[in-house]
C-alpha cells in the first residue's frame, strides 16, 4: 500500500468530503494509479482541473504515482496567469458552445436567450450528450459529475445551483461570458438562428392584439416559433438586467 499527500484548491473542494476541504490529507492506493485517475476516484472530475503540482512541479494526467508524493490540484483559472507551467486542460475554446444534461431545460432557455448556441434534448443519453459535446467541441453542462469523469470528455463543468436563474448566472461567471451576451438572436424553444421577417409574412399567424400593436418580428427558419417584443420581451429584458447586477455585485465582493 502506497500513499501520498494531497490537497485540492478553491472549487474543487465542492467535490470532496467535509473532512478533506481546503487542506492537506494523506491517501492510499494500491500498485502505481496515473494521477488522473486517483484525482477522479477521489470524486473531483477531470474537467475541472487546471493545473497538478507533483512535489512543487507542474505535471499532466498520465504521471503514474509511486507513493510519497506531495501533489497540489488546482482549480480553473480565468484571472491569474500560470503561463510558465504547464496545463493540464486544453486550449480554450474560441466559441463558446454548450450541450446540457436533461436535468437543465431551464438553463438550456436562458443560455439561448442571451445568445449562446445551446443543444438540449428531455429524453438524450449519456452517451449522446458525451458524443454530441465531444464531436462538436461543446461544454458539457451537467448535474452529473461522473458523466465528467468519462475519458472522452474534454470541456465540461457541473452545474450547482438548483434555481435556473443562478444557474445562468454560475455559468457565465465561469466561463467569463457576460461581455459576450447578445440577447434574442437564437430560438428558446430549440436554438434555431432568429431571422426578422415582415409583418406580412407571419400576419395570419398572429394574436389579434399583437397585429393590432407591433410591426417588428422575428421568425425561426426551423421550428417557425414567431417572436415579438411584447409584455414577455420587458420580462426578460428586466432578467439579463438582474443577472447582470448580481454577477457584477459578486466581482465586486
Amino acid at each position: 500500500m502506497n500513499g501520498i499527500t494531497i490537497r485540492f484548491y478553491g472549487e474543487l473542494n465542492d467535490f470532496l468530503p467535509q473532512k478533506q476541504k481546503f487542506l492537506s490529507f494523506n491517501h492510499f492506493f494500491k500498485g502505481q494509479p496515473s494521477i488522473k485517475d486517483l484525482i477522479e476516484s477521489l470524486g473531483v472530475p477531470h474537467t475541472a482541473v487546471d493545473l497538478l503540482l507533483v512535489n512543487g512541479k507542474s505535471s499532466d494526467f498520465l504521471y503514474q504515482l509511486q507513493g510519497g508524493e506531495r501533489v497540489a490540484v488546482y482549480p480553473i483559472f480565468e484571472s491569474l496567469d500560470i503561463s510558465t507551467v504547464s496545463h493540464v486542460r486544453p486550449a480554450p475554446l474560441k466559441e463558446y458552445r454548450f450541450t446540457l444534461d436533461v436535468h437543465l431545460g431551464k438553463l438550456a432557455s436562458t443560455l439561448r436567450m442571451v445568445g449562446f448556441d445551446t443543444h438540449y434534448s428531455n429524453n438524450a443519453s449519456k452517451d449522446q450528450l458525451v458524443n454530441d459535446a465531444t464531436t462538436e467541441s461543446r461544454i458539457l453542462l451537467t448535474s452529473d459529475r461522473a458523466l465528467l469523469m468519462r475519458t472522452k470528455v474534454v470541456y465540461g463543468y457541473m452545474v450547482r445551483s438548483k434555481d435556473p436563474g443562478l444557474q445562468l448566472v454560475e455559468v457565465l461567471t465561469r466561463f467569463n461570458l457576460v461581455d459576450k451576451l447578445l440577447p434574442f438572436v437564437r430560438c428558446m424553444a430549440c436554438n434555431g438562428a432568429l431571422r426578422s421577417v415582415s409583418k406580412v409574412e407571419v400576419l395570419s399567424r398572429l394574436p389579434k392584439n399583437v397585429r393590432e400593436s407591433l410591426d417588428e418580428f422575428q421568425e425561426c427558419p426551423d421550428c417557425g416559433r414567431i417572436y415579438w417584443k411584447g409584455t414577455h420581451y420587458k420580462r426578460m429584458n428586466d432578467f439579463i438586467r438582474q443577472v447582470k447586477e448580481k454577477i457584477k455585485t459578486d466581482d465586486i465582493l
